[in-house]
């Protein structure tokens, strides 16, 4: 049976910790910051966790 390939735009996108959990950039944070709170700022620094759910989704498109 050949390889899977994975899928490139998610694998840029999304990365898998050694846990297993995946972890994904919080949005909206390429321009109009300036008018954030601090407290903003610093939540949108931070990577979120995704839902059980998607992990199926993300199983398929990153099979490493």
């Amino acid at each position: 049976m050949p390889k899977l390939k994975t899928h490139q735009a998610t694998a840029k996108r999304f990365k898998r910790t050694k846990t297993g959990k995946i972890l994904k950039r919080t949005a909206g944070q390429n321009h109009f910051n300036a008018r954030e709170s601090g407290k903003v700022g610093r939540n949108k620094k931070i990577d979120l966790v995704m839902s059980k759910t998607l992990n199926h989704v993300m199983a398929v498109n990153l099979p490493n």
